[in-house]
């Protein structure tokens, strides 16, 4: 029997409605082409919003020594120089011009006293980078492309899942095909390119940022396609997810805490980021208490800073690392992690700098940030790792199908810098949308064949067909809370080979779960077929943890502690999928440009030369 659905024609589909998938939306529709829109929830529901504490652009509106050079610099020594400099070079030279746009499209960003935009310092930056609106940055660039977007003429379909992609005989991308998740109805969408722009894998932890969207769509989609995935293994655990209450748990709070002056303490109240700067940060960061803290007194004041940083201003994979070992050494919080302490600042300027932290948990939580110190520990975050797209255009491996934001690799390298997301997503999120709409041009639309049609429509009502079996929430929970347990922060072989069997577990319950048979609002329905995607990007992500012998950035090998420069430094693991199968291999990075090279040597004589006269060492 021919189960019925809707078509659709489009030139560009744009797969997810946050900042990189707006910013694309509104490139191609500028193009000319017709463009829609296709977003798992509502429209303004994106994890975009978690990003609070700005966006990183080298402005030089708070120190006029930042300069694209800098930036490229940070980005490449975060990402322990696995980033794609390609990537890296357009990001950091882009970033201005891309984050000034939003300002004339109406972004409202805070303003220094020259009433330019102004950029507070965050973990890893060398200078003062980060535009920010408050500690709402995210959302600000999200209402802003919004507002842009929906008079650029783009269709949107609101509150409907993908769960396959189509290509034509010479593979490339054609079409996809998904669901209504109010009303159950099946719709098919024809396009030219297709952009994925569906975030992140984070759902996949218990203890997370990311909302129920967050499943890792996009990336199962892409290798289900036939596009491959680079930098799996490495995952963000922010360093400041509040750990209690109960009422707030996963919460992040805002990286920009630190950046305004925020203490992390143990339970012994020591600062204990002063014992665990890595030598490869040695001499960059204060070294006493008082350096630090005459840091904090010069910025806040907005004069240049004179001394070195905090060495709570660290990247975020140093201090969630660091949190970890306090709480094992049992110096941590009562509840797991370890206090962070931004009273000493005062109401007044806590209210004016950082006004929804402050009314966010003094709401849910009943924690006065004011008065009171947080209770926090890393929290599964972001994902470095995704979809292999050509640095220039954003195009995967497959013709037709494009990639930005989080659901795309290469930018981030093993651990991706604060505030390099949102500039992320605006940098190569105009880019794919500019591309994918040349790719579109001139082109007849393409028919998608009704076998395809039919055999993906059956899979989406696969879950719906079966009479008995497991309910899916409870697949769905286990298989987070094993994540969590054993590919989390601190990772061993045993653990990980633990975690293919119980995924390969997993994914034979899913195909045996009851979720009742109505279509219409049926939520276990759509976590059933969730659990699909969850399983991909989990055997991906473990795959690739398992094969990387080292640590590095955002992993962490408990049986391998030291990072490996000679081999591992210098090797991608690259994920695709085989007759149903996820499989790995290894792939040397691509060799930087001379100049390159010699700017990063320019910027390292600088920060040496800086670290020299503060009393570091070189």
């Amino acid at each position: 029997m021919s189960i019925e659905y809707k078509n659709h024609e489009f030139d560009v589909i744009v797969i997810g409605a946050g900042g990189a998938g707006l910013r694309a939306a509104i490139e191609s529709a500028r193009s000319g082409v017709k463009t829609a829109i296709i977003s798992k929830s509502l429209l303004g529901k994106a994890h975009t919003v978690m990003a609070e504490g700005g966006c990183a652009a080298a402005l030089q509106n708070a120190d006029p020594r930042d300069n694209w050079k800098v930036h490229f610099h940070d980005t490449m020594k975060g990402s322990k120089w696995l980033a794609d400099w390609k990537m890296a070079e357009f990001h950091a030279k882009e970033a201005p011009e891309r984050v000034r746009e939003l300002e004339q499209w109406g972004a409202v960003f805070d303003r220094t006293n020259n009433n330019l935009i102004n950029q507070r310092n965050f973990g890893g930056h060398t200078f003062p980078r980060l535009a920010h609106v408050g500690d709402s940055t995210g959302l600000e660039i999200i209402r802003t492309l919004q507002e842009k977007g929906i008079h650029s003429g783009i269709d949107i379909f609101m509150e409907y899942t993908v769960t396959d992609l189509f290509k034509d005989n010479d593979g490339k991308c054609i079409g996809c095909i998904g669901y209504n998740r109010v009303d159950g109805e099946i719709h098919t969408f024809s396009a030219k390119s297709i952009i994925l722009a569906t975030g992140g894998i984070t759902r996949c932890w218990s203890i997370c940022s990311g909302s129920w969207e967050y499943t890792g769509d996009g990336h199962a989609l892409a290798l289900k396609a036939g596009a491959e995935l680079r930098d799996m293994e490495f995952v963000q655990f922010h360093p400041t997810g509040m750990v209690w209450p109960p009422s707030v748990r996963g919460i992040l709070v805002t990286e920009g805490v630190r950046g305004e002056g925020g203490r992390l303490l143990n339970s012994e109240n020591e600062r204990f980021m002063f014992n665990y700067v890595p030598d490869m940060f040695a001499g960059d960061h204060a070294e006493t208490i008082e350096e630090s803290n005459q840091w904090v007194e010069e910025v806040v004041s907005g004069k240049l800073a004179t001394v070195r940083r905090p060495p709570e201003l660290l990247t975020r994979d140093v201090v969630a690392k660091a949190i970890n070992s306090e709480v094992k050494a049992g110096r941590g919080s009562p509840h797991g992690g370890a206090f962070l302490d931004i009273s000493h600042r005062g109401e007044e300027a806590i209210l004016k700098k950082l006004p929804s932290m402050h009314h966010q948990f003094k709401e849910l939580a009943g924690v006065d940030i004011s008065k009171e110190p947080m209770e926090v520990g890393p929290t599964a975050h972001y994902v470095m790792g995704g979809i292999r797209v050509d640095a220039k255009t954003q195009e995967s491996c497959v013709p037709g199908l494009f990639a930005c934001g989080e659901v795309a690799s290469g930018l981030h390298g093993a651990n991706r810098l604060g505030g390099n997301s949102l500039s992320d997503l605006i940098v190569f999120g105009k880019r794919a949308g500019e591309f994918a709409s040349k790719n579109a041009k001139g082109k007849s639309q393409p028919i998608i064949d009704e076998d395809e049609i039919q055999k993906a429509a059956n899979k989406i009502l696969a879950p719906l067909m079966n009479k008995e079996g497991e309910n899916p929430g409870k697949i769905y929970d286990e298989l987070r809370d094993m994540m969590q347990e054993n590919v989390g922060i601190i990772r061993t072989k045993e653990e990980m080979v633990s975690a293919l069997t119980k995924l390969n577990e997993f994914e034979e319950r899913q195909k045996n779960t009851f979720s009742g048979t109505s279509r219409k609002y049926n939520s276990g329905w759509h976590q059933a077929l969730d659990l699909n995607n969850m399983i991909i990007v989990s055997k991906a992500a473990t795959l690739a943890a398992l094969t990387r012998e080292e640590s590095r950035g955002g992993h962490t090998r408990d049986d391998f502690p030291t990072p490996d420069d000679d081999y591992w430094g210098q090797i991608l693991n690259i994920i695709w999928m085989d007759d149903g199968e996820v499989k790995i291999k290894q792939e040397e990075k691509e060799e930087m440009r001379d100049d390159l090279k010699d700017a990063i040597k320019e910027v390292k004589a600088i920060i040496a030369e800086r670290a020299a006269e503060h009393g570091g060492e070189k």
